[in-house]
């Protein structure tokens, strides 16, 4: 048995979170002028800092992706340079940032994109409680070599052609009522 279960959510669990979960974590879901509008949004809500901003991207896509501080810091920093947000006031270490008045004509701009982003990263959450089926195909896959294997064995009679065939049809029953 896999110390990580395949079921309906222990393919995401796990120490690190599954191997699917860590493949999106890396993989770039937003290009970066999509990830600037994306923060933009974010930051036009309510004044953040960076460490917020990726955890709320993550909490949006379902936990499924989040931007590492080497994508979010240079595009605060981009996003400052070019007058989009501004550095405001907080408490302790970490610099807050709210959208400034280009910030919100470049996000009245390209309001469509923006939209279909949102609707990317709501996408990815609706997603995350769906499993990757290829354990199954690998299961399925195994089943189709044994089945080859034993049938050409000496001995593989009819009796025994029929007891497999019961066997999995018994299997596929109970799959059936999951």
């Amino acid at each position: 048995m896999h110390e990580r279960g395949f079921g309906r959510r222990g393919f995401f669990e796990g120490e690190r979170g599954g191997p699917f979960r860590q493949r999106l974590r890396r993989a770039r879901l937003f290009d970066s002028g999509e990830l600037q509008l994306i923060v933009l949004d974010l930051i036009s809500a309510q004044s953040r800092h960076g460490y917020e901003l990726i955890r709320e991207i993550e909490a949006q896509s379902g936990g499924l992706y989040a931007p590492s501080p080497g994508m979010i810091y240079p595009t605060l920093s981009l996003l400052l340079e070019i007058g989009l947000i501004e550095e405001v006031e907080a408490e302790g270490a970490r610099k807050n940032f709210a959208i400034s008045e280009a910030g919100r004509t470049h996000l009245s701009e390209n309001e469509a994109q923006l939209t279909e982003l949102r609707a990317r990263l709501a996408a990815l959450a609706d997603a995350k409680d769906k499993v990757d089926p290829a354990p199954l195909r690998r299961a399925v896959g195994n089943l189709r070599q044994v089945l080859a294997a034993v049938s050409g064995k000496p001995g593989f009679d009819e009796d025994k052609v029929l007891d497999a065939a019961r066997m999995i049809d018994e299997v596929a029953g109970k799959i059936e009522r999951m």
